[in-house]
């Protein structure tokens, strides 16, 4: 059986097919190969190990879609576990197929090859703290000038604050955060918290009477959120094709199950010191609080808010759909806010 005719592969043949083949060390763009080769006449002629690589078809995309091309990897015969790393071919969070198959370079430069080995499946990992890290450091290089804000705000349907009002006992609630930014944010689809805005208009020092995500609005002291028992994580920094970049932070307060989450898994900040939102103590023993201008910053808050220690008012400008974040993708084409393992 010929695989291809111009790829000098040549027939299948007696070579020994690799079984089981077991993944490790698996990260967001590398993992760990090894197999065993049966013994067999042909063992000693390997000279080269091919991996057949492949993203998993998902079976709700359109089947019209322009599929994956697969990765074929070429390798000498090295002593296994064999390191596969290479952030052009490995996203993260993404699941793949993986097969093997032995081969023996011929002297014509052909390659006579075993049949492939059983499929294997598994998923890369979320970014790391070192990846994370790049991340941070790209999202401080454009944060721009702190400017000073007094209240977290959050807006929604009026429906969302009747059910928090009658359903929840008057708390809006944690939800798990959907899979809008990096795709190997470690806090998408995992981490629970209530989403608040923080940025100010330039020219008022007020939150902008705008918003993507509905005509009410519920506004709370930011020292309520934001004090000296809270602890800041840096979540994701992203845009959505657009010029404008949003930075994702957490707010936890220490102890907190939400806590617990951050640490460990996210880059901690400064509470009084950071590029995106601070919160310093004044000589009076007051509280004051600044965010960065040139970033939209999206605050997650793990804990349950309670309505009562706020207001709810409805705004007077428009809701603006375009702007909205909700399961929003990356651009992976952005130099200022991608690192290099996928997107």
């Amino acid at each position: 059986r010929t695989l291809s005719a111009d790829s000098g592969i040549g027939d299948v043949d007696d070579l020994p097919v690799p079984q089981q083949i077991r993944i490790s060390n698996i990260t967001c763009d590398s993992f760990k190969i090894s197999w065993d080769i049966p013994d067999s006449r042909g063992r000693e002629r390997i000279t080269h190990y091919f991996i057949d690589l492949n993203k998993k078809e998902n079976e709700k995309e359109n089947k019209f879609k322009h599929k994956e091309i697969p990765t074929k990897l070429v390798a000498k015969a090295v002593p296994l576990p064999m390191t596969v790393r290479g952030h052009w071919f490995l996203s993260p969070r993404t699941e793949y197929t993986v097969s093997v198959q032995t081969a023996a370079k011929q002297p014509d430069g052909d390659y006579a090859v075993s049949p492939w080995s059983e499929i294997i499946e598994f998923c890369t990992a979320d970014y790391s703290a070192v990846h994370l890290n790049q991340l941070l450091q790209k999202a401080e290089a454009i944060a721009g000038r702190m400017l000073p804000f007094t209240v977290f705000y959050r807006n929604q349907q009026k429906e969302y604050f009747q059910q928090a009002r009658y359903a929840q006992c008057r708390r809006m609630l944690p939800s798990v955060k959907d899979n809008s930014g990096s795709h190997g944010s470690p806090i998408s689809g995992k981490l629970q918290g209530v989403f608040f805005s923080c940025n100010t208009e330039f020219n008022t020092g007020k939150p902008p009477q705008d918003s993507p995500y509905g005509p009410y609005r519920f506004q709370i002291q930011a020292d309520v959120l934001f004090n000296q028992n809270t602890n800041v994580y840096f979540g994701d920094f992203y845009c959505m094709y657009t010029s404008y970049h949003y930075v994702i932070l957490v707010l936890a307060p220490a102890g907190s199950d939400g806590d617990a989450f951050c640490s460990g898994r996210l880059p901690a900040l400064d509470r009084a010191n950071n590029f995106f939102l601070r919160c310093s103590e004044e000589s009076d023993g007051s509280l004051s609080f600044r965010h960065a201008q040139d970033v939209i910053l999206e605050v997650i808050y793990t804990e349950p808010v309670d309505l009562s220690l706020g207001t709810v008012e409805k705004i007077s400008g428009q809701q603006l759909l375009s702007q909205s974040t909700v399961n929003a993708k990356k651009d992976p084409s952005c130099k200022i806010c991608n690192i290099s393992v996928g997107r």
